[in-house]
């Protein structure tokens, strides 16, 4: 008799109260496999690392006496699946339960629920123990009509219960809840950043493996030098070089860019938390007590925007992922259709912003969320590109992109494709904010300062062109209504020059 529990690769919780006690009864599965690795292109440093990470994990479960069985991505009696492995694996052992921890994306948890009901085995589904609320968590807080959930008053919840950053009398410490106006400084060279606190693998042997395999990726593997971390001590001797290093200037320059370094003082823990290595209340609670210490080194502004992310927004995001899926996926509110240009999976593009931000993306696994919705996400809002393109792109580069925490960031924030329910305005700019906030435009062939001359910057014509087609629908919304009524009022040779070079962008997107 033989209990068998399912691992997934975003499971690696070597802390999870499943391993607590070893039981010679209970066999634990690992599966490197096509369907996950297939179902959209993926950066090869995503499968390397997750993999990785599932291999360091059944090394140590071993270690400790339990009873792994691992199926990697090239062995002969890997069938390639969820369900044809566990069905060998039930055979194998004899098995008389399935437990499986409760799945992040909604594909697999449906897949798997579809499986437990038809495999004849008893099945429970236990919680992966992560996450500081359940998955219906949000739509019970705002209620499921509300017509747009607001993420500040969830986020106050969030800081109530779990007592970070709050002072004895059950007040917010300093008396505002929200300091997200004292960190969007630009960067000019100093403080100069952090010595990157990386850890370096060789995963040559594995790279090779997944090759051998078949599978299909893109972006550059970084099979030598790795930078991301197998196990949870790696991880969290990150978060304390993190703390250490870059929490101090974190508030600062969180909105900064630079082509110097690809993260100045962010911490890129995000692919740690979202594969379970580190726990959100774990982080933090570190950066809350850093300021505690020390509140000098570590001002209150850049440790309550650090931890508004953790606590706030991404148990927030998950909460309407849940409440939106499966329908929020093919979300096409502003009905736009402009294919993703070619040059996202290249970096061939001859706007330096663009050049930089996807370069990086493609060669690190890797880009802050500035990045991400201000210089990319923005270009495609504004051009008009299809968000189901984009947020498939999203998912497959960046090393942290799991559809739970990736798709609402997209097709809610970034592109405003769900008609405003999560994003209370379209996230979009001009050449002047990336002029602004860093130092992309310095070298660019293109002209920040120009709306429609032949080397006007794109960001101009798209960011004025999006407000006079879309007028309509935010004339009103308090937040970017000034935009709107000064596209609106524009002389109308001035914006017939705009339509018309935006339009020629677009029919030579490929070009730019």
């Amino acid at each position: 008799m033989a209990t068998v529990r399912l691992i997934l690769g975003d499971q690696l919780n070597p802390t999870h109260r499943w391993f607590r006690q070893v039981d010679p009864a209970v066999v634990y599965v690992l599966m490197e496999v096509r369907s996950e690795t297939d179902y959209v292109p993926h950066h090869a440093q995503k499968v390397i690392a997750i993999f990785a990470g599932m291999r360091r994990l059944a090394e140590q479960l071993r270690a400790a006496g339990h009873r792994v069985r691992a199926f990697r991505i090239g062995h002969a009696d890997n069938r390639q699946s969820f369900a044809a492995n566990l069905r060998t694996v039930f055979t194998e052992v004899g098995a008389t339960r399935f437990e499986y921890q409760e799945p992040d994306e909604w594909r697999v948890d449906q897949d798997l629920a579809a499986f437990a009901a038809n495999c004849g085995l008893p099945t429970t589904v236990v919680s992966s123990e992560h996450f500081l609320d359940a998955r219906t968590g949000v739509a019970a807080h705002f209620q499921k009509d509300a017509k747009r959930w607001l993420m500040e008053s969830y986020y106050r919840k969030m800081r109530v219960r779990t007592q970070l950053l709050m002072d004895a009398a059950g007040t917010p410490l300093g008396g505002e809840w929200n300091y997200d106006a004292e960190n969007r400084k630009p960067w000019k060279g100093t403080p100069p950043p952090p010595a990157v606190w990386d850890v370096s693998h060789d995963h040559g042997a594995l790279w090779a493996e997944i090759q051998a395999a078949g599978v299909k990726t893109f972006g550059e593997p970084s099979a030598a030098g790795f930078p991301w971390p197998c196990d949870r001590a790696e991880a969290l001797a990150q978060l304390d070089a993190f703390i250490e290093r870059g929490l101090p200037n974190f508030g600062d320059y969180e909105d900064a860019m630079h082509t110097t370094s690809d993260r100045l003082f962010h911490s890129r823990l995000s692919f740690a938390l979202n594969v379970k290595l580190l726990s959100p209340l774990e982080v933090a609670t570190a950066a809350a007590e850093a300021h505690r210490r020390d509140p000098v080194r570590y001002p209150l502004a850049a440790t309550e925007g650090f931890v508004r992310q953790i606590i706030g927004w991404r148990e927030y995001i998950r909460g309407v992922y849940w409440a939106k899926m499966p329908g929020y996926a093919t979300a096409n509110g502003l009905g736009h259709t402009l294919s993703l240009p070619s040059w996202f999976w290249t970096g061939k593009v001859k706007m330096n912003c663009l050049r930089h931000s996807i370069g990086q993306s493609l060669q690190t696994a890797y880009a802050h969320h500035i990045q991400r919705l201000m210089v990319i996400g923005s270009f495609c809002l504004t051009a008009g590109v299809d968000p189901a393109e984009v947020e498939r792109w999203y998912l497959g580069v960046y090393i942290d992109a799991f559809q739970w925490v990736e798709l609402p960031n997209v097709i809610g924030m970034s592109q405003h494709a769900d008609g405003g329910f999560l994003a209370s305005k379209p996230y979009c700019c001009a050449a002047s904010y990336v002029s602004k906030m860093s130092n992309y435009c310095g070298g660019c062939p293109y002209d920040p300062k120009d709306r429609t001359g032949p080397l006007a910057c794109p960001l101009n014509a798209f960011y004025w062109d999006f407000w006079l087609r879309h007028q309509d629908r935010f004339l009103n919304n308090p937040r970017v209504g000034m935009a709107v009524r000064q596209a609106a009022q524009m002389p109308p040779a001035e914006q017939a020059a705009i339509r018309k070079k935006a339009a020629e962008l677009r029919a030579n997107i490929e070009e730019l």
